[in-house]
């Protein structure tokens, strides 16, 4: 190859180099230029509420079921053949009254019989009595004789006892709402012959967190309406307090309906503690708090930063939650836009 041809391509890929290189350094510039400062100090739009000391209404109102005042299963007691049952669904009985007869036929027999073997023990026992007092007879033949009577008397009142539990007896005043028997049927100790509800008293049970409580006492009157009958109010009134509360903080409360109304068992309803008060209270809406009440923080506006607080919560009112530590009034607290939010993030507040 010739010197001169040899010069021209190494001249073609220097030039070829140069211009890669030039187009290489003019990217990275232009792209340089085009990239997007990133600014972590960007405010975040915010709205916020200011603590105050608002008047404390005592509102207290708690949802839940109407259920009966008492339920009771009809159980047999011992085993037989039913012959006759004496209640249908829907039937209103009475405590004590017979629901189911069981075949007491050979346990009337068995009585007969064992009535019969008392009769002669008893003319047994004065018959070797009077033969001790003339010394026709031992001490020892007295006292057996006497043990089979006694012991037959005590039989007696044993198949008294089977006769009468063969007789199924209601537990409860109340209505039949479960029938499960029918005569003819062979029945085991234990078995479930049927329910009946004592609907003519209504209660409900509520959970009230430990705040509330404690204003509350066993004989205070409350007042219940449910959706079904609008306008109308029912009078309750508590009946019972758990002394020991669930772990979250929830104690069982019931409340007993002095008349049932026309209302239902199963019936949604609404149970209003509420009383007057003057008391005071620092208060903030409930949607400032970032997490739950078990974690209750807000972030507070100092300048235009957001800085985090640990506040400790109390009564709930309504949309408003009363702060008991962490807070004084006239603090601004971010109502809205605080997902986006971290301690010391700077912020814009917004209407």
């Amino acid at each position: 190859m010739k010197k001169s041809t040899i010069l021209v391509v190494v001249a073609f890929l220097a030039v070829t180099a140069l211009i890669g290189f030039r187009l290489a350094s003019n990217k990275k510039t232009i792209d340089e230029k085009n990239k997007q400062p990133t600014n972590t100090n960007v405010a975040i739009p915010v709205t916020v509420t200011r603590v105050e000391e608002g008047e404390v209404s005592q509102q207290l109102v708690k949802t839940g079921n109407l259920i009966p005042f008492k339920e009771a299963n009809i159980t047999a007691t011992t085993a037989g053949r039913v012959t006759q049952v004496n209640f249908d669904l829907g039937s209103q009985v009475r405590q004590g009254a017979v629901l189911v007869q069981l075949d007491n036929k050979l346990r009337e027999l068995s009585l007969e019989a064992t009535q019969l073997n008392i009769n002669k023990l008893k003319k047994d026992v004065d018959r070797y009595n009077t033969l001790l007092a003339g010394n026709a007879t031992t001490e020892i033949q007295v006292n057996e004789t006497r043990f089979n009577y006694e012991n037959a008397i005590n039989q007696a009142e044993q198949i008294k006892k089977q006769i009468l539990e063969a007789n199924v007896k209601a537990p409860i005043n109340g209505q039949i709402v479960k029938k499960d028997i029918e005569p003819g049927e062979y029945i085991s100790p234990g078995t479930v012959l049927g329910t009946v509800l004592d609907v003519n008293r209504l209660k409900v049970n509520v959970l009230v967190n430990e705040s509330d409580v404690y204003a509350l006492r066993k004989g205070q009157s409350v007042r219940i309406t449910a959706d079904v009958f609008p306008g109308k109010t029912f009078s309750g009134q508590i009946t019972y307090i758990a002394p020991q509360g669930t772990e979250e903080h929830n104690y069982p409360v019931e409340i007993t309906l002095a008349s049932a109304g026309g209302l239902k068992a199963g019936t949604f309803v609404n149970v209003d503690f509420s009383q007057k008060s003057n008391q005071k209270a620092l208060q903030i809406p409930r949607i400032a708090l970032v997490e739950s009440i078990k974690n209750p923080y807000v972030y507070v506006i100092e300048g235009n930063v957001a800085k985090q607080r640990q506040i400790k919560v109390g009564r709930e009112f309504g949309d408003n939650i009363e702060v008991l530590e962490g807070l004084s009034a006239g603090d601004q607290v971010v109502a809205t836009g605080q997902l986006n939010l971290s301690d010391g993030k700077p912020v814009q507040i917004t209407k």
